[in-house]
């Protein structure tokens, strides 16, 4: 007995060290979820870093990626990134390189649409006549985060990916 409190009652007093006793801390299932929202978030943060600089990346990956978006039908999203970053770089017919994405990819009725919203559209068409480096920034950057969330996730658990990283010893996500 110490301070006149019983051994018992200070044992029953002190917190557990351990998270799974403790009524406050969080629960298997929580934990589980945290776990896969941090999995995720690594495998978008390892596909910024690869993608970001695409033109560079190792041909193969490349490759997989790109053949991954045509079975999935949308290689028009990883297309129009490249074409944004082509007429960024570009400094000579400013005009009709901005007109061919347009009707490439932005027009509503383009047979490689990509998809953004009514509004993003407009601002880009009313860009046209005097068109800037960066009149295809809003939806290049929505295109990318829709590859972000759902083309990379399904890309990195995909057998061509999987096969891939077998392949190549020195590869990594």
């Amino acid at each position: 007995m110490r301070d006149g409190v019983s051994e018992g009652a200070q044992h029953s007093n002190r917190r557990h060290t351990n998270c799974w006793c403790q009524d406050q801390q969080l629960k298997w299932p929580q934990i589980v979820d945290l776990l896969a929202q941090l999995f995720v978030q690594s495998l978008h943060i390892t596909f910024f870093l690869r993608f970001r600089d695409y033109k560079n990346t190792r041909p193969r990956y490349r490759a997989a990626f790109r053949s991954f978006l045509e079975s999935e039908f949308s290689e028009e999203n990883i297309d129009f990134w490249l074409a944004c970053e082509d007429f960024k770089s570009s400094s000579d017919n400013l005009k009709w390189r901005a007109e061919e994405i347009y009707e490439e990819f932005v027009k509503p009725t383009a047979c490689r649409e990509i998809n953004v919203d009514h509004r993003v559209r407009e601002k880009i068409q009313e860009s046209l006549e005097k068109p800037s480096h960066c009149c295809f920034d809003e939806a290049q950057k929505h295109v990318y985060l829709l590859m972000l969330r759902d083309s990379c996730p399904r890309f990195l658990h995909s057998d061509a990916y999987l096969s891939l990283k077998r392949s190549s010893n020195s590869f990594t996500p």
